[in-house]
């Protein structure tokens, strides 16, 4: 719910009745206010006449797919959250999703209470992004973003340049996973390998977690990217 108690607008772009229904069922006893499609076409006409809050999208629609509808809207310059809907075998389908700008991704089957968390934080990004933070806080993590200067449990931690690129790039989008190309691509210009990206992920978490070897705050999305827990 908003603060000012107007239900939050979610649109379901679904072609299976059963899906629809189960989100419905469950996301209006949330408070959500929700409506429905059943393929691409009908989705982007509701957002055009509804301008929903968020949309929570199907990939693997009839006639035109969710990535498709993704272009679209994007295109558009729609900036409404998006949360995909994916099988556990659509691995590449749900990379080129968030490249094409979904902003999460919830692999079926899947519980109400994960996709819940995800709208919570998409929402959540969403706000961010448009009143930026200068301070971050998650956990013993701060990271101020003005002074640039990172602390774990109150002491400060030494990055390189590379580093904190890298962090603050996880910080300005937390809560949302990122792929790894879309890292590639902002902190290294593309140029070069997802294996670098590697070893300076495990850089960084050496520095910044309690424990490297089971991360707490930047969180490994197989085969997909990182996402950094959102702040407190």
């Amino acid at each position: 719910m908003r603060s000012d108690s107007t239900p939050v607008r979610v649109l379901i772009v679904d072609d299976e009745p059963s899906i629809r229904r189960f989100l419905r069922t469950s996301l209006s006893v949330q408070g959500y206010d929700i409506t429905e499609a059943d393929d691409g076409a009908r989705a982007l006409d509701e957002v055009r006449r509804r301008t929903p809050d968020l949309i929570v999208l199907d990939l693997g629609l009839p006639m035109m797919d969710g990535q498709e509808v993704i272009r679209r809207l994007r295109a558009d310059g729609a900036t409404l959250p998006i949360i995909v809907l994916s099988s556990r075998m659509d691995e590449a389908g749900k990379v080129e999703a968030l490249d094409l700008g979904a902003d999460d991704y919830v692999t079926k089957p899947f519980g109400v209470d994960e996709l819940l968390a995800r709208i919570r934080a998409a929402l959540r990004h969403r706000l961010q992004q448009q009143g930026e933070r200068p301070v971050f806080r998650s956990g013993d993590l701060t990271v101020d973003l003005v002074r640039r200067l990172v602390t774990v449990r109150g002491v400060e931690v030494k990055l390189s340049p590379r580093e904190y690129d890298l962090l603050r790039l996880l910080v300005a989008h937390a809560g949302k996973v990122l792929t790894h190309r879309f890292i590639l691509k902002e902190v290294w210009g593309g140029e070069t390998d997802i294996q670098y990206l590697r070893i300076y992920i495990r850089q960084l978490r050496q520095k910044i977690e309690p424990d490297p070897e089971r991360p707490w705050h930047i969180q490994t999305e197989t085969g997909v990217g990182y996402r950094l827990r959102a702040s407190d």
